[in-house]
């Protein structure tokens, strides 16, 4: 399973599948949680995820489908666009500078 540090991540992206509406949301708020970071956020389809990307996130039921455009960038996956623990964990290792598995 692949992994980066948090505070090796510059560039994250939320992955979605045919609408953006909701990883729009998502990225909107990442960017305010993680303004100091210096991480650009981004949202994108699941088949054109950027390749200088560093860490990917993604809806559960994506999951494995997203893992396959990645490559070997890790990929979390979240149940809720809003409040999800797993993307807590993310913002927390980015600040803290610790491991992301994915």
């Amino acid at each position: 399973m692949p992994s980066v540090e948090g505070s090796q991540v510059r560039k994250l992206v939320i992955a979605c599948d045919a609408g953006m509406g909701s990883s729009v949301l998502m990225a909107n708020q990442l960017k305010k949680r993680l303004k100091d970071n210096g991480v650009v956020i981004e949202h994108s389809p699941l088949d054109a995820i950027p390749a200088d990307a560093d860490l990917v996130l993604t809806h559960s039921k994506l999951v494995d489908r997203t893992r396959t455009h990645a490559g070997d960038r890790p990929v979390v996956a979240f149940t809720a666009f809003v409040g999800d623990p797993a993307v807590d964990d993310v913002v927390a290792a980015i600040h803290g500078g610790t491991t992301i598995d994915g």
